[in-house]
């Protein structure tokens, strides 16, 4: 984890890998929930119902990423002016889409979810291949 100072803004900010692998959806929860909870020098406090979103939001993002990518996944969290970022980046090409739910279905909510949770969310294509997808959560 790294901490920005300056006279505009304060920000922390941390970054994993994570293996293509099942359980680092559950890994990312685990992480998400702790660097929220730190205490982060001059930072708002996140609020318990944020950590529950973030940590929801950073489980079904990085699920999707081992999902659909090959090599695993790259968590970046960030907090500070009011906002808690999570982002996810993986190498599979295409942007993810929110599926219509029906009733018997067993999967396939999840963007929808994250979107609902969600300031703003967004999804970035950059020209050395594979997404990174954004949400943004106000505090």
């Amino acid at each position: 984890m790294r901490a920005q100072k300056g006279a505009a803004e304060q920000t922390a900010r941390a970054e994993y890998l994570l293996p293509c692998t099942l359980v680092s959806a559950a890994r990312a929860r685990r992480l998400t929930s702790a660097f929220l909870t730190r205490p982060h020098s001059r930072i708002a406090a996140v609020g318990a119902e944020q950590v529950a979103d973030a940590t929801l939001i950073a489980s079904e993002l990085v699920a999707n990423a081992v999902r659909h990518g090959h090599t695993g996944c790259r968590l970046r969290l960030q907090v500070g002016a009011g906002h808690v970022t999570v982002e996810v980046h993986d190498d599979a090409p295409g942007r993810p889409r929110t599926r219509p739910g029906h009733a018997e279905d067993e999967s396939g909510r999840g963007l929808a979810i994250v979107r609902a949770l969600t300031e703003r969310f967004d999804v970035a294509v950059p020209m050395t291949g594979g997404k990174t997808v954004r949400a943004v959560l106000a505090i």
